[in-house]
């Protein structure tokens, strides 16, 4: 479970303060699927990243599984963050002169897996979105899709509790972006992982369980049910 108590995150000092945040608070149960929708500048980023652990609460606190991020030291956070988290970008951040197998591989370096374990994730993982036979291909000769697809296949090598997609689809044309919806809400009732879309897009935002509305860095709406789909029993 995800709780938002009350948060707030401001920018700058004195005379050139920005209020990104303001006093946000809701609940995500464990495996549901949630949209944090709003206009640029609404602060929909700045709270996907609050909510990871990238970066700080000015105010309030960010609760996950009982663990309090703001009461937890920077290499704490990281070291939780890799355990349990993964992220899926708009920019794909892959590494272009790496192998696909190389790409999915960095998770699990930085975690320290065991060296036993990781070609079976790596390959499981390529092969939940059909990228296997890739997995000897330089990075940098894939297509848009199949970049966002080796980013997806990165982002779930460990199993992740949390996915957080900031603009998944962004960088695609609609075929390729509505396929990589469907492997995201596909893997979430795999994985039952929760999954927490940043989008501008209303209607990927209604195939969630969860609709969060942000404007001038405050809720304006909460819509959905109180349990997600794929949610664990």
């Amino acid at each position: 479970m995800i709780e938002v108590r009350n948060v707030s995150k401001v920018y700058g000092k004195k005379n050139n303060l920005f209020v990104a945040l303001k006093g946000i608070n809701f609940t995500i149960p464990d495996g549901a699927t949630v949209a944090i929708v709003g206009k640029s500048g609404s602060g929909k980023s700045t709270l996907m990243h609050v909510m990871a652990g990238l970066d700080r609460t000015t105010d309030g606190d960010i609760i996950i599984d009982g663990k309090n991020l703001r009461e937890m030291k920077a290499k704490q956070i990281d070291k939780f963050r890799g355990n349990d988290m993964s992220f899926i970008f708009q920019a794909f951040f892959i590494e272009p002169n790496q192998t696909c197998y190389q790409n999915v591989a960095l998770p699990l370096e930085i975690t320290k897996t065991a060296f036993s374990r990781r070609k079976e994730l790596i390959n499981q993982a390529l092969r939940q979105v059909d990228m296997e036979e890739k997995a000897s291909s330089k990075a940098r000769n894939l297509s848009g899709g199949q970049k966002q697809r080796l980013a997806i296949a990165r982002a779930i090598v460990n199993k992740p509790k949390i996915v957080f997609a900031d603009e998944p689809t962004g960088n695609l044309d609609s075929t390729n972006g509505d396929k990589i919806i469907e492997l995201l809400f596909g893997l979430n009732k795999k994985l039952g992982s929760t999954l927490c879309i940043v989008t501008h897009d209303d209607d990927l935002a209604a195939k969630c369980d969860i609709q969060i509305n942000l404007k001038d860095g405050e809720i304006s709406s909460i819509q959905g049910v109180k349990t997600g789909k794929g949610a664990k029993k």
